[in-house]
């Protein structure tokens, strides 16, 4: 798979390496190990594609002036049979090189080879990685956060598959402990209600209307059949009734939400097979545990964290215990290389027990990393808003599908890094103008269809031209979106690395802005044939590069708007 900028950072790396032994073996410079140095692409190419700070860095090495070090490297440089045709000086010693013509051409070639993989590379080496996200409380509807964690998840499950690592999504689902009894609780006195007078529902039980029409739905199936049973029977027939619908409902409208899961894992499964046990034995065999006032408490004096409970002196769990276990599952019994969390911010100091039970169970705890999110704020004519037009409720992920595009959701959601607190402009995701950065982007992708169509009808064979001289694409605006393009593989590896897909969305945004630049100052039907097939075929380029990327974001690309 091509990535013309690894390419050309790793050769122009060797050919300085080259220049600095030369010098050292002619006697231009002392025989000194060469620093670590950096090659990086400065801000303003005009300076140059490429920038080293090599002499900066070998000054005390080589007991000369930066410039000086500059000089005699750039008198020793080799450029010939490479990706580069010049090098200049700047300031105190700065190295500013410039790519060739070639490098350019090659560049879009490349995006033309690998089509729908360009952008792809063997960064991860196929290490397996296991992404957990949303995983919200089947007891209830999914939350505004839900949303953007979803979004957030599953574009960086996308960005690690495109780096090279063998990716799983997963949704570990809350169906058992507390909040499982307290639904069954909610349920029942729902449930009741339909039979008996005088049933008040607790202040801290749910009460939803999912929680009523689910009552009345098992009522219509079952009577009052349940009213003559054991209040424990009754309950769990309830749960039994509604938990898997709520599940279906989540998975359906993750699905709305182009999310798919390779697996759904349920926590009442480490219950009944005895791995949420096993962590309490195993703990307490490594002689991490004590007991105090009946209860079994974890000793975390040596890890760095706080003492906490496992078991309660009435022999139930914590909910600690089965989240131990499920991590323990996904690093020790299925043997991830790496689990990645996306949680809510409100999760901050729930990440160091963890890590320093999983230190104790003799697991890497840098074997589990967590991103956490920062709450969303929704905004309607520059006010905040927190319950739907239509029906007046808390804005659910349900309901704001239903007003706004999914495109638009999605790519909100994953403009700005999971750390920071986003508002949501909902009036902005339904504007059909630049304005809106989604249509923006999709606008750019329907425009260049726009133009090969035309071509098409004034006679040009789009589908059948190839050999494009891209060398004669020479203006800054031409030169600046390849130099763009070239950095996609890349911008997806430092993407998976920050945990940031945010950087992806953001890059469709300034591919998107290049290429109406493009279109405003470079005509593509112009008289020069040869011309008008390299700019069509930078065209092509673009648009495939631009498929790639909303199809990472699972954003839809309309060839007319």
């Amino acid at each position: 798979m091509n990535n013309l900028m690894l390419e050309a950072k790793q050769q122009l790396e060797s050919i300085i390496k080259l220049a600095v032994e030369k010098a050292i073996n002619n006697g231009s410079l002392p025989n000194e190990e060469l620093p670590n140095f950096l090659i990086e692409v400065p801000a303003d190419t005009s300076h140059g594609d490429f920038a080293s700070n090599v002499a900066m860095v070998s000054a005390r090495a080589f007991k000369s002036a930066p410039r000086k070090i500059a000089e005699t490297i750039l008198e020793n440089l080799n450029l010939d049979n490479s990706y580069f045709e010049k090098c200049e000086i700047a300031g105190p010693g700065f190295m500013n090189f410039f790519v060739s013509e070639n490098w350019f051409s090659k560049t879009l070639n490349g995006v033309l080879e690998d089509k729908e993989n360009y952008g792809r590379s063997d960064f991860g080496q196929d290490k397996s990685v296991l992404v957990e996200f949303v995983s919200a409380n089947p007891t209830g509807p999914m939350h505004i956060g839900n949303a953007r964690g979803g979004a957030i998840g599953d574009c960086l499950a996308a960005v690690l598959d495109w780096a090279g690592y063998k990716v799983s999504r997963e949704f570990y689902i809350n169906d058992a402990g507390n909040q499982i009894n307290k639904f069954g609780l909610s349920l029942d006195l729902r449930y009741q209600q339909i039979y008996k007078d005088g049933i008040e529902m607790p202040e801290d039980s749910y009460h939803g209307q999912d929680i009523i029409d689910h009552a009345s739905n098992f009522a219509k199936i079952y009577g009052d059949k349940y009213m003559n049973t054991t209040e424990e029977e009754r309950r769990q027939a309830l749960v039994n009734y509604a938990l898997p619908l709520n599940i279906q409902g989540l998975e359906r409208d993750l699905g709305k939400y182009r999310i798919k899961y390779d697996n759904w894992f349920k926590e009442s499964t480490l219950h009944e097979n005895g791995q949420a046990k096993k962590i309490v034995d195993l703990l307490t065999e490594k002689g991490y545990t004590y007991e105090k006032e009946g209860a079994i408490w974890f000793d975390a004096s040596k890890y760095g964290s706080e003492d906490f409970v496992l078991v309660r002196s009435n022999g139930v769990f914590t909910y600690v215990v089965p989240d131990i276990a499920y991590h323990y599952n996904k690093l020790v019994v299925r043997n991830f290389d790496k689990a990645i969390n996306v949680l809510g911010a409100d999760h901050h100091g729930y990440i160091p027990r963890l890590k320093a039970t999983l230190q104790a169970l003799d697991v890497d705890p840098d074997r589990l990393d967590v991103v956490l999110m920062q709450m969303v704020r929704l905004i309607r004519d520059g006010e905040i808003v927190k319950a739907s037009k239509r029906s007046g409720k808390a804005i659910t992920l349900v309901t704001l599908l239903d007003e706004v595009p999914i495109d638009a959701a999605r790519f909100f959601f994953n403009l700005r890094e999971a750390n920071s607190q986003m508002d949501f402009d909902l009036d902005l995701a339904v504007e059909k103008s630049s304005e809106n950065p989604v249509y923006y982007v999709q606008y750019a992708y329907a425009r260049i269809c726009s133009i090969i169509r035309k071509l098409a009808e004034d006679g040009v064979d789009v589908a059948n031209i190839d050999n494009f001289d891209f060398s004669l694409l020479t203006t800054g605006e031409e030169k600046e979106i390849i130099r763009h393009i070239a950095s996609l593989p890349n911008e997806i590896i430092e993407s998976a690395k920050a945990y940031d897909p945010a950087r992806i969305t953001r890059y469709s945004i300034t591919l998107a802005t290049l290429f109406h630049k493009f279109y405003n100052a470079c005509h593509v039907n112009v008289e020069d044939k040869d011309l008008m097939k390299a700019r069509l075929g930078l065209c092509v380029a673009v648009k495939q590069v631009l498929g790639n990327v909303l199809s990472l974001l699972k954003i839809t690309t309309p060839e007319s708007m």
